[in-house]
């Protein structure tokens, strides 16, 4: 059972006119209180009832107008990019602290069991992703939409490699060189502003997790151009991304205008349409069903627990709008046609072993890895290094 409470007595003429967006304002604004049950609920009982209400006369009108306008919406140039990135990745590196884990990994992580921590789980999604690479010493690696480093971090002290990570938003670009120098990785883990579409040179290793929803639509024939250019011949590509399990369709209009200004998670449709134009071998693809609602879940949780702390860097409604985010978010994975997908990549069709068989020896190489830092064996090839030299130094 979901009960509201409308203070305002022309909400209801104000949401007919712009539904989906005018019923996230209403909620930011607390003109909308959710009296029994929660907003998650209340959600979930939209998301339940989509088709029904996307049947509606005035919704089927917005739609087809927003869908006229998409690509304008998803025109993604060097300059709009820079700018969408700003809108949501810089408000604020205190804030992403509040609810992500230790390491501040912004996109869906992997729950092998369904028992594990937010750490855990993150830690299982950077691991299945570094076993899909198959990382060798000395190999060049990018990672397009680096984040705060975590990933590109992890990479370089799992195998003796070199990463270039690159992101739009400066505020992350900060916090990941810290992060590097801090962890003595930054002779081999480099971070720069840099759109995708400018990296040169090539790489054995590319790796992309949670950035192709910020492409557009317009741009995914020239991502999936621009990675192949950049993998070397026999290199391996694993693209992580949101999409939707349906037609083409159109960004949320809250989401749009407040949360991810120029994002668009594309259909398979589409994706695989543009990964066939690249000339890109698709070796793998794996399908991640319900793992970001519970990502999402947990982030939500963490989010209230810190509600003040967010309170008072921002203010009510903004706590409000990350709330419908967050929440808004979760349900759409659990109930509408949102899903994760992970493309392993190549340009060969050999880059590979022709079964997943290989995951398993790999994967456990990463445990033992993990095992020998985690117990003070060693904090990385960097520092490693750095020891044999004070030793050889002494000699």
């Amino acid at each position: 059972m979901v009960t509201i409470h409308l203070s305002d007595p022309n909400i209801g003429w104000k949401i007919l006119l712009n539904p989906e967006l005018r019923f996230a304002e209403a909620y930011m604004d607390g003109t909308i209180e959710v009296v029994q049950g929660d907003l998650r609920d209340l959600l979930m009982l939209l998301r339940l009832n989509r088709t029904h209400i996307d049947s509606g006369a005035v919704i089927a009108l917005f739609n087809r107008f927003f869908r006229a306008l998409r690509r304008f919406h998803q025109n993604n140039t060097l300059l709009n990019a820079r700018r969408n990135a700003a809108h949501h990745y810089d408000l604020g590196n205190d804030l992403y602290r509040l609810f992500l884990d230790e390491d501040m990994q912004y996109s869906c992580a992997y729950f092998e069991t369904g028992d594990e921590t937010l750490e855990q789980a993150q830690l299982a999604k950077k691991r299945l992703i570094a076993a899909k690479l198959r990382l060798e010493p000395g190999q060049r690696v990018l990672d397009i939409g680096c984040g705060w480093g975590g990933m590109a971090m992890y990479l370089a002290q799992m195998a003796d490699v070199e990463v270039l990570g690159v992101t739009l938003a400066a505020e992350q670009l900060k916090l990941a060189r810290e992060r590097a120098e801090a962890a003595g990785l930054a002779r081999r883990v480099r971070f720069e502003l840099q759109d995708y579409r400018k990296v040169q040179g090539q790489f054995d290793r590319i790796v992309s997790v949670g950035m192709m929803e910020h492409v557009g639509a317009p741009m995914l024939g020239t991502y999936f151009a621009r990675v192949r250019d950049l993998l070397a011949p026999d290199g391996v590509a694993l693209i992580d991304s949101i999409m939707i399990m349906e037609s083409p369709g159109i960004t949320s209009p809250f989401t749009r205008k407040y949360i991810f200004p120029g994002a668009y998670p594309p259909s398979l449709s589409e994706t695989f349409a543009a990964v066939e134009r690249s000339r890109l071998w698709l070796l793998d693809c794996e399908v991640w069903r319900k793992h970001y609602a519970f990502t999402l879940k947990e982030w939500s949780r963490r989010f209230a627990a810190s509600r003040n702390v967010a309170k008072a860097l921002y203010d009510e409604r903004f706590c409000r709008m990350w709330e419908f985010y967050l929440a808004g978010a979760e349900t759409a994975f659990l109930a509408d046609t949102l899903a994760v997908m992970q493309l392993q990549l190549g340009r060969e069709r050999d880059a590979v072993p022709i079964t997943r068989d290989y995951l398993v020896a790999e994967t456990n190489q990463l445990h033992t890895r993990e095992a020998q830092i985690a117990a003070g064996w060693s904090d990385g090839y960097e520092a490693t290094a750095r020891r044999v030299q004070i030793k050889n130094a002494q000699i």
